[in-house]
């Protein structure tokens, strides 16, 4: 009923919110709107949701842990809901009848006390954010670098997971990055930045970080990890800065001494923009297990031509093995349906979440 109306929604939710408790509106940044994207986004999903309690408590304990970095409390929830229910009566009008009342009631109640129990469990057993100081940076060329941070405490994570970031140039605004490499013995981290137009955050990261700075990490977040695959022939792919999860899950590969026979896709529009192709060729030598193929759709170059999905049909089929995917979402769900169509099991296809991961768990 207020789809329509869901940007209008927003907008009024956070107005209302500010406006009767204005002790919040420092937590968010001073552009909102990415932020009424999540919050659509998140209602939405649960939503979506609803008659799949396992994972609604699953996607709801996923937003309550994320939540601490920005010093959400639990006294903050009542607000909240308050304010929600307010802008869903308003712009559902008519529709907005007693028992619609109070089963949104009912169904906020239950996420925010999920999110509130998430928080306080996350909270006994570690920190809301990990202070990293930038100790390498090397740029790659086509607005890409390489930036290596250490954390100032342990940081656990495993390879295929992503990361928020936020940088001192742009407090309370996060950005999820995957970390290119398997845990290492020193603790350091590689993310694969990209600039992209009018993103101030990697815009920063790519042209104004330098070694000394110092980042904040969020919790490591995703299930695109080794441990859930069930065969030991993986299909990997990437687009663009989508191999970073790639690379590190061919090094985890290595590290559980190569017990997986691993094929990985490249892709790219242009041979120039076939991103890391030569680390990942260097690894390819070192290790028998892993073979490379790259693909260009848009020039006329030696070797493999076409999209990546239209490559992964010609070399299928893939239904005998477990499916990494990572690059553009258009890529991922074209792939995604390929593969599908040609006999992979869903179950089997592990991909990165899209735009806000914690808010879009597929």
């Amino acid at each position: 009923m207020v789809e329509p109306w869901a940007a209008e929604m927003t907008v009024y939710f956070y107005a209302i919110l500010f406006a009767r408790y204005p002790a919040v509106r420092p937590m968010f940044p001073p552009g909102m709107d990415a932020q009424r994207g999540r919050l659509l986004r998140a209602l939405l999903r649960i939503v979506d949701l609803v008659d799949d309690p396992q994972s609604l408590v699953r996607f709801c304990g996923h937003l309550g842990r994320d939540h601490r970095k920005f010093g959400t409390l639990a006294a903050h929830f009542p607000a909240v809901g308050e304010c929600l229910l307010a802008s869903l009566a308003r712009y559902a009008g008519p529709a907005w009848t007693t028992d619609i009342a109070a089963a949104w009631t009912k169904a906020y109640g239950v996420v925010a006390q999920v999110m509130i129990s998430a928080a306080e469990e996350d909270e006994a057993v570690r920190p809301a954010v990990w202070p990293a100081t930038v100790v390498h940076r090397v740029p790659r060329g086509h607005g890409i670098s390489e930036i290596t941070v250490r954390p100032h405490m342990p940081y656990e994570y495993a390879a295929g997971q992503y990361v928020s970031v936020e940088t001192p140039w742009w407090p309370k605004r996060w950005r999820y990055y995957s970390p290119a490499n398997a845990p290492r013995e020193d603790g350091t981290l590689t993310f694969h930045v990209r600039a992209v137009a009018g993103g101030s955050v990697s815009d920063a990261l790519v042209h104004r970080a330098a070694v000394g700075d110092v980042l904040q990490l969020g919790p490591p977040m995703g299930d695109m990890v080794l441990d859930a695959a069930d065969y030991s022939d993986l299909l990997c792919v990437a687009g663009g800065t989508g191999l970073a999860p790639i690379r590190a899950l061919v090094e985890e590969v290595a590290r559980r001494g190569g017990h997986h026979q691993v094929d990985l896709f490249l892709g790219a529009r242009t041979g120039a923009e076939l991103y890391g192709v030569d680390d990942m060729l260097r690894m390819a030598q070192r290790h028998h297990w892993l073979t490379i193929r790259g693909a260009v759709s848009h020039e006329h170059i030696p070797g493999i031509r076409g999209s990546l999905p239209e490559v992964l049909a010609e070399y299928g089929p893939w239904y005998q093995h477990d499916v990494y995917l990572s690059g553009p979402a258009p890529m991922v769900i074209s792939a995604r349906e390929t593969l599908t169509l040609n006999g992979t099991l869903t179950e089997r296809i592990h991909y990165d979440p899209f735009e806000t991961p914690v808010l879009s768990i597929p």
